[in-house]
């Protein structure tokens, strides 16, 4: 068996998993990043074709070469900075610069541009995540469509021998209207893409938009639709080997012999037996001979700590997990402070308190991880995989590999589900054995994990646990408010390198810069690292921490005697923006309802409501539930979203509405469970998640309010916990804490 480690040294490194954003190489990835690395010459070749001396030093995002290729017949190759993961990145990018470029965004076809300093349009660096990806390059992307219409405009001048005045551009043709002539892009491209691009483009009035803020159609439907659609498990390539998985049953022990390996070798088709960092593969002619292989091997693994959280430990558990959250009394960081919270609290007439806590979420996603890679024959390696960060990715592989980075190409399909599985999570990722076992057979080799090397590897939403403290007036309405958030977010653990506050802002999203008029606040995070992968999962620190703050809102109105839709009007008395939304969901749901009611079909029902603010929108967001079988029952859910501003409303209606059934999902349904230093499910059958017969009606308001664009990919999914959990005290008089409801069989009051 060969016994393959990175040739970087510090890569295969099977530490503490809490430690790994303190490891070197991990530091120096991300570093790099952003300090602007020479990531080498641009593997498509945008840069044999200058644009004078602008393109010595280009700005990302204004080098039109980079990213849009003129065809002959008048459609255009768009090279995105992004990755399509069904978010609708693609069409949007079309749109915008086909609005400034004047040629209908149907024309382009959109890929993912390779690694390349032009990509870095998302504040100097280049990542798809956070809802980040239209709203940070929007500006950028809607000047380079202007930037590339003008310069068609003053090729076809010097072309057809006239003033560039005269010109007027109409989906992807140049008009001279005083002789009838005219000239498609195509024709244009060659002599318009060398000239020197100009910084004074005029941008067109929004009032004269032809498709941004339009439901223009999306580009990839119909290949999806049909099954043309290529995703990372769809690529083969001549000469491939395929390799399946076994991985140690305790996170950071390693495979120290293997009992019979000479029988698997014997086996049909198989290849060779290797032993990678914490896990064996084995490479055979088809993946299912490899899979057959790798489950037969009778692997011997090294032990794990017997207690303790420090690591995996033999006995760590979920359970134990949160009662170390719990139990913490260490003294936190103040992440937001207003006002005097000792004095109100001294004074107040009443003062409640409750304890929240959320489990850990698997993505689950329908496509299971892939990679594949490649090495030429000059020693260069190419890498197709699943990912949200191709520059990282490329200073990650080629660590692994042993070579520069500028010899790493990143070839990055779309993929087959999002929700912040595509970071890189160390040994959550295949692509590091991928890269090891091509090395080793020197060929192409696939690595597909298995259903259960999937669910048991994953990196998961970390388990949280949040504190909090109420003091109230006389007349009922909150004076203060105290809140403790416990535990550890994504945003340390993996960039921490980077972001140097003390405080991780992915463990109090949700919890701070509230809206609410509460005078009094204070709010402070506690870090309690975990043992396990932690990553980020779709609203990240909003998708349980709005669900534990909008909650115990609710407990504040029932201790005040208030009804929690009029508290919640009260409370913003300061901003006429959320008024206008809650009043907005209100309005779609035909009106606030209080209290229990029966429907029409004879069912005893009642509503929740709740807000939140992830990522650049506002949401308010209302749920009408009922219970059956000891089980909640979710009819319908009211989202009203204020973005400030869209592109595709089409594309933001079919956000809003899978955001909010993956945040059902995590409602009713979701955790992963860890006993014995293990996860317990390790397929769907025992991992549930939403299903057609729970899945509620939605409804969608797009409010534009004409403030700073906002994120679309995940604001809907945080209000949708509360606002259920919210109804469901309604009808039992029992207020959940602790999701999913799945734990707890609910009766009525």
């Amino acid at each position: 068996m060969n016994h393959l480690t990175p040739s970087w040294p510090t890569a295969g490194r099977r530490e503490p998993i809490r430690n790994l954003s303190r490891r070197n190489f991990l530091s120096a990835a991300t570093g790099a990043l952003v300090l602007g690395v020479n990531l080498g010459p641009d593997p498509v070749g945008a840069g044999e074709r200058p644009e004078g001396a602008a393109a010595i030093a280009p700005k990302p995002g204004t080098r039109v070469a980079a990213f849009l290729e003129m065809r002959p017949d008048g459609t255009v190759r768009l090279l995105s900075p992004f990755v399509e993961g069904g978010q609708g990145i693609n069409t949007g990018l079309a749109q915008t610069i086909g609005e400034e470029f004047d040629l209908d965004p149907a024309r382009f076809a959109v890929e993912c541009a390779p690694p390349g300093p032009d990509y870095a349009v998302v504040n100097g660096l280049r990542m798809t995540g956070g809802s980040f990806s239209t709203r940070s390059s929007y500006a950028a992307m809607r000047r380079l469509g202007a930037t590339a219409r003008e310069m068609m405009l003053r090729s076809a001048a010097a072309k057809l021998g006239v003033p560039q005045g005269q010109l007027a551009t109409d989906d992807g043709r140049v008009i001279h209207a005083a002789s009838g002539r005219s000239l498609g892009y195509g024709e244009l491209a060659s002599a318009a893409l060398a000239l020197q691009p100009r910084d004074d483009v005029v941008l067109k009035d929004p009032e004269s938009f032809r498709w941004i803020g339009k439901p223009v159609a999306r580009l990839d439907m119909r290949d999806k639709s049909t099954g043309r659609a290529v995703y990372a498990i769809d690529i083969r390539l001549d000469g491939m080997l395929h390799a399946a998985i076994q991985h140690a049953p305790h996170l950071g022990t390693e495979p120290e012999t293997i009992a019979n390996e000479g029988d698997i070798r014997a086996m049909p088709g198989i290849d060779s037996v290797h032993r990678l960092p914490g896990a064996v593969a084995v490479v055979a002619d088809s993946w299912w001979r490899a899979r057959k292989g790798a489950e037969a091997l009778q692997v011997t693994w090294t032990s794990p700590a017997r207690d303790g959280i420090a690591t995996v430990s033999q006995s760590f558990s979920s359970a134990a997990m949160l009662a170390a959250l719990k139990s913490t009394t260490e003294p936190g960081i103040a992440a937001e402070q207003d006002g005097d919270v000792t004095g109100a609290f001294a004074s107040a007439a009443k003062v409640i308190e409750a304890e929240y806590d959320a489990p850990y979420l698997a993505h689950a996603q329908l496509e299971p991880p892939s990679a594949i890679a490649r090495f030429e024959a000059d020693g260069s390696l190419d890498l197709w995989l699943p990912n949200q960060m191709p520059e990282l990715f490329q200073q990650v592989a080629a660590g692994t590999a042993g070579v520069q980075p500028a010899q790493v190409r990143i070839h990055s399909p779309m993929l087959g589900g999002f929700f912040g599985r595509h970071f890189y999570y160390g040994p959550a990722n295949p692509f590091p054995q991928a890269i090891l076992l091509a090395k080793a057979t020197g060929r192409p080799v696939r690595v597909l994990w298995s259903r259960e090397e999937e669910f048991g590897m994953d990196a998961v939403r970390p388990l949280s646990f949040a504190r909090f403290r109420a003091a109230l007036g006389s007349d009922g309405m909150p004076v203060a408010l105290q809140t403790t958030a416990v535990g550890e977010g994504p945003i340390g653990r993996w960039f921490g390198s980077l972001f140097k506050s003390p405080v991780d802002s992915s463990v109090v999203e949700g919890l701070d810069k509230k809206p609410y008029a509460i005078p009094n606040r204070r709010l402070d995070y506690v870090k309690v690292p975990h043992p396990v992968t932690i990553a980020f999962w779709r609203s990240v620190g909003h998708s349980m921490n709005d669900f534990f703050y909008e909650s115990f809102l609710d407990e504040i109105a029932a201790a005040g005697a208030k009804d929690p839709f009029a508290l919640r009007m009260a409370l913003l008395k300061d901003s006429p923006r959320h008024r206008t939304l809650l009043r907005a969901v209100a309005d779609l749901a035909g009106g606030w309802k209080g209290g229990t009611f029966q429907a029409a079909d004879g069912t005893r029902r009642a509503r929740g409501v709740s807000m939140a603010s992830p990522f650049g929108s506002e949401t308010a967001t209302i749920a009408e539930v009922s219970l059956k079988d000891g089980e909640a029952r979710v009819h319908d859910l009211w989202i009203a979203i204020d973005p400030g501003s869209v592109v595709n409303p089409a594309i933001v209606k079919r956000q809003v509405e899978g955001a909010a059934a993956l945040g059902l999902s995590s409602t009713l349904l979701e955790q992963v469970v860890y006993e014995d230093g293990q996860r317990q499910a390790r397929n769907f059958d025992a991992y549930p998640i939403l299903d057609r017969e729970r899945m509620p009606r939605v409804h969608v308001a797009i409010v534009e309010s004409g403030a700073p664009m906002g994120g679309i990919g995940e604001p809907g999914l945080p209000g949708v916990p509360p606002a259920v959990v919210n109804a469901v005290a309604m009808l039992t008089g029992q207020r959940i804490r602790s999701l999913p409801l799945a734990k707890s069989r609910l009766s009525g009051a």
